[in-house]
């Protein structure tokens, strides 16, 4: 076997890793809202997540192709190789740093994070329009949107149901949220299984393998798919419990409010514009917003700091990750 086929094996295996983490770490983007407000038990929220995330993964390609091709060109051969998986070990370095904390920070911006700094370490590309366009102009939007439309969302629950019996309507909405969790597991695998996808394609590109103008060969859709999904039904239990309860004690209109606002965003953002968008980060906004709309010191703006810290750093933090990464691998590999 040669240095450049073996090398491309290991980046997809890697790819792999990096999309079991997302799933793991993301599960709770999902649920946790569905959980927490007793509209599905654990288990049966994790199964239904992970079933949705594989159908997402087969909704487009839009987000790969950008991921793929819209923020770096990695040099043709081994070199670009190393430093692609010096990019996925920065991004599953930092998913398992915050998983392990307990902060719902974005895989996504993980991803994008590793692959700018391995780029700049190794002195490759970096295409910063593209990165301003789908990453940092999305990454600043997708949020606002997100609480605005939630707490637009929970404001119109509010007014059309101001004359309903709270036990009532409490048990409609636990039902109704099972629609508004499987379309957010949807939205998720839409947008995350996508991000792999566009690093696995990236990976057979540079390896000669393949053409950037070629489609996205579906053996790399079904194998990012079935990752992400595994990846879900293994559950994140340490971010569910941040998402659940300690941000807001959710009640099941405030669930369904949030997860249809970010399942809406999320759809928005991968269909329209090819936008590869944080689930965690619109997810979040999204219950800080159904929140705030009951009054602000509902939300606990602590905890809601710490995660937006985690959020500012997540992109350098996994570049600077990925660029030591990439040094260790030329060194060993090149």
């Amino acid at each position: 076997m040669d240095l450049t086929l073996a090398l491309v094996i290991g980046v997809v295996v890697i790819s792999l890793v990096f999309d079991y983490t997302n799933g793991f770490h993301d599960a709770a983007n999902a649920i946790a809202t569905s959980v927490s407000t007793r509209a599905l038990t654990p288990r049966a929220a994790l199964f239904m997540a992970a079933a949705m995330n594989f159908i997402g993964a087969h909704l487009g390609t839009q987000v790969a192709q950008t991921v793929g091709k819209g923020i770096i060109d990695a040099p043709n051969g081994p070199h670009g190789l190393v430093v692609v998986a010096a990019a996925l070990i920065g991004a599953i370095s930092w998913n398992l740093i915050t998983w392990y904390f307990g902060l719902p920070s974005s895989s996504s911006h993980a991803l994008i994070g590793g692959l700018v700094g391995s780029a700049l370490a190794s002195a490759s590309v970096v295409h910063w329009d593209g990165v301003v366009d789908k990453v940092v102009i999305p990454m600043v939007l997708s949020p606002l949107i997100g609480f605005t439309l939630a707490a637009l969302i929970m404001i119109a629950i509010y007014w059309i149901f101001r004359n309903s019996q709270p036990g009532k309507t409490n048990r409609g909405f636990r039902y109704a949220q099972t629609v508004s969790a499987a379309a957010m597991a949807l939205g998720h695998g839409l947008q995350d299984a996508q991000k792999t996808m566009g690093v696995i394609f990236l990976a057979l590109t540079v390896g000669g393998f393949a053409n950037p103008s070629d489609p996205i060969p579906q053996w790399v859709i079904l194998a990012a798919a079935g990752a992400i999904s595994l990846g879900t039904y293994a559950g994140g239990w340490r971010i569910m419990r941040t998402l659940g309860r300690r941000i807001i004690a959710l009640d099941p209109p405030q669930g369904f409010a949030a997860e249809s606002a970010a399942a809406t965003v999320l759809y928005g953002a991968a269909i329209g514009f090819g936008a590869p968008i944080s689930t965690t980060h619109t997810i979040t906004t999204a219950i800080m917003g159904v929140g705030a709309t009951k009054r602000l010191s509902a939300v606990r703006w602590g905890i809601a700091g710490n995660i937006v810290t985690a959020w500012i750093l997540t992109i350098p933090a996994a570049a600077l990750v990925a660029a030591v990464s990439y040094f260790i691998l030329h060194a060993i590999v090149e």
